[in-house]
């Protein structure tokens, strides 16, 4: 019974430390995705999201554009879904390294957003044919926060 005890103290311990050492947690951070009900590349998205270890829940929904502007990100910076993250907002087929970014340095900053559905993105088919452009959500006007 102890070396049952031990083993399973061990192994959580390795999972702890392990954990730490990736910068990640042991629980999978919870992602709410609202997407158009018809959209296939959105659902391709929150695949990508879990594969990269996020527990996400998609939302269908015909409400995308004034979610959006609730957000605080405008029309001409929408990207094809809306998903929150801990505080944050984030629109579009967003790289992961830019999403594990956001949640790491939390800026004081509403989100991220990759406008439109740009070829090669996450979840986008095709070849990627360019570095993609990620606007920063504030209060002003969004200014680029990355580019991948």
């Amino acid at each position: 019974m102890i070396k049952k005890v031990m083993a399973f103290i061990t192994i959580g311990a390795f999972i702890v430390a392990a954990s730490a050492f990736y910068g990640q947690e042991a629980v999978a951070k919870e992602v709410t995705l609202y997407k158009n009900p018809q959209c296939g590349c959105c659902e391709s998205y929150a695949d990508y999201l879990r594969e990269n270890g996020f527990a996400v829940t998609v939302e269908p929904t015909h409400d995308l554009v004034p979610m959006s502007k609730k957000a605080g990100i405008s029309e001409d910076f929408q990207g094809c879904h809306l998903a929150f993250i801990d505080d944050f907002v984030v629109s579009g087929h967003v790289p992961i390294d830019t999403v594990k970014k956001l949640l790491s340095e939390r800026p004081n900053i509403k989100g991220v957003t990759l406008p439109g559905m740009p070829t090669g993105s996450p979840g986008m088919g095709g070849p990627k044919t360019g570095p993609f452009t990620i606007y920063q959500i504030g209060d002003d006007q969004p200014t680029i926060y990355t580019t991948e």
